[in-house]
C-alpha cells in the first residue's frame, strides 16, 4: 500500500525564494546600514534611546540565522506550539519559519511578532502574504514591552531578537502568559546583557542552556 509523505511548507519553491532574496539583501545591505547606526551612536554624548536605534537601523533585515531558523521550526513542531511570540519582527525572516511550523504542525494557532518601526512591519507582512502564512501571523507595531501585554496566553515559545537591552524587560512583559514549559530563545548570545543571562541562568524559574547556532543563543525552559 503506498503512503503519502507530506512536505514541509519550507520546501516550497515559493519559500525559499524569498528566504534566498531576505539573506542576499541582509548579506548586501546590513553591513552598511549597522556601520552608520554606530557612527551616529558614537557622535551622541548620551547612549541611544530605542527609538534611536530602531530609526537608524530601519533598512536592516537583520535576519535570524537560516540553522537558527530551522532551530524553531523544529521547537514548534515539537511543541505542537499553538502560541508563538517574536520580539523583533524586523523584515520578518524568523516570522516565515515560524508560521511555516504552525501550518505544517495543522495550522491552529498564530505567531505574534512586535516591531516598533511602521515601514519594517509593512515590509514583513508583504513578505508573509508571499510566503502565504499571512493567515497565521499578528504583527503588532510599537513597543513590545506594550504591545505584547495584552497576548493571550498560555505561550508556548518565546523568541527574543529585538533590541538587545529590551530583552529582561519584554520577558518579565510575557512571563505571566507563560505556562510550565514555555520554551525561550534569546539570540545573540554574545551580546546578551548580564541582567537577562542572570535570570534565565541561576534558578530565576529557568533551566537555560547556551547552543553555538548562528551567533549564539540561549535556551531557557521555564519552569
Amino acid at each position: 500500500m503506498e503512503t503519502s509523505v507530506s512536505r514541509s511548507v519550507l520546501a516550497d519553491p515559493v519559500i525559499t525564494a524569498l528566504f534566498a532574496e531576505m539573506y542576499r539583501s541582509a548579506g548586501r545591505d546590513d553591513a552598511g546600514v549597522l556601520e552608520r547606526a554606530y557612527s551616529a551612536a558614537a557622535a551622541q554624548p548620551a547612549p541611544p534611546t530605542v527609538e534611536e536605534v530602531t530609526a537608524w537601523c530601519g533598512e536592516a533585515a537583520l535576519p535570524v540565522a537560516p540553522a537558527v531558523g530551522r532551530l524553531l521550526y523544529l521547537l514548534v513542531r515539537i511543541l505542537r506550539a499553538r502560541t508563538v511570540v517574536e520580539f523583533g519582527t524586523s523584515f520578518g525572516t524568523s516570522l516565515v519559519y515560524l508560521a511555516a511550523a504552525i501550518r505544517d504542525g495543522g495550522g491552529e494557532g498564530v505567531v505574534y511578532g512586535s516591531e516598533m518601526h511602521p515601514r519594517k512591519a509593512e515590509r514583513a507582512r508583504v513578505n508573509l502574504a508571499r510566503a502565504g502564512l499571512a493567515e497565521h501571523t499578528r504583527i503588532l507595531e510599537g513597543d513590545a514591552r506594550e504591545t505584547l501585554r495584552d497576548v493571550p496566553g498560555p505561550l508556548d515559545l518565546v523568541l527574543l531578537d529585538g533590541w538587545k537591552d529590551l530583552y529582561l524587560p519584554v520577558l518579565e512583559v510575557l512571563e505571566p502568559a507563560m505556562r510550565p514549559g514555555t520554551l525561550v530563545v534569546a539570540d545573540n548570545l554574545d551580546m546578551l546583557p548580564d541582567g537577562y543571562l542572570d535570570r534565565v541562568r541561576s534558578g530565576g524559574g529557568y533551566t537555560s542552556l547556551a547552543l553555538p547556532l548562528g551567533d549564539g543563543i540561549e535556551l531557557s525552559l521555564r519552569a
